[in-house]
């Protein structure tokens, strides 16, 4: 089930990815600043999105090698670390879906993370980050430029 689900999401990630890059290019060749930052912010959203997707597949394919239960399926294959005596303890396994974690958990009340790259979480936080402050920067401009428009047609008229 966590797997499939895991597919399911990194789906979703990829589509909005997609969606995303296409709605900032879009805006970017149209020119202008609010809309050149609306469009990076889309452009880097979209980052946001694959690197999301890529921390998905790791730990979707951590899921199928754990609900796998064949003969060599006990102690949970993804969570083994080499040393027999600490392996005997794993019992289950959670997945995170923000941040994206794989963590394994042993009887005793321990729990570590394995599988998905270190890289990951941190991109994902500063390419989302990045894209809100983008986002809240093209707003501002926009805003700030309504706001001389109407200045100027209020200076306009006799």
């Amino acid at each position: 089930m966590s797997f499939l689900l895991c597919l399911l999401v990194v789906l979703v990630a990829v589509v909005s990815g997609v969606v995303f890059l296409g709605r900032g290019l879009a805006c970017v060749w149209r020119g202008g600043l609010a809309r050149s930052l609306r469009g990076l912010a889309y452009v880097v959203a979209a980052g946001a999105a694959v690197m999301y997707a890529w921390g998905m597949l790791y730990v979707a394919g951590a899921a199928l090698e754990a609900e796998d239960g064949g003969a060599d399926s006990s102690p949970i294959r993804p969570c083994r670390t080499g040393v027999q005596e600490r392996d005997y303890w794993i019992d289950d396994y959670h997945v995170w879906w923000v941040p994206v974690r794989f963590v394994c958990h042993r009887s005793d009340g321990s729990t570590y993370d394995r599988e998905v790259p270190g890289y990951v979480n941190p991109a994902l936080a500063g390419l989302a980050g990045s894209a809100v402050a983008l986002a809240v920067s093209a707003q501002a401009v926009s805003a700030r430029s309504a706001s001389a428009r109407s200045v100027d047609e209020r200076a306009r008229r006799p």
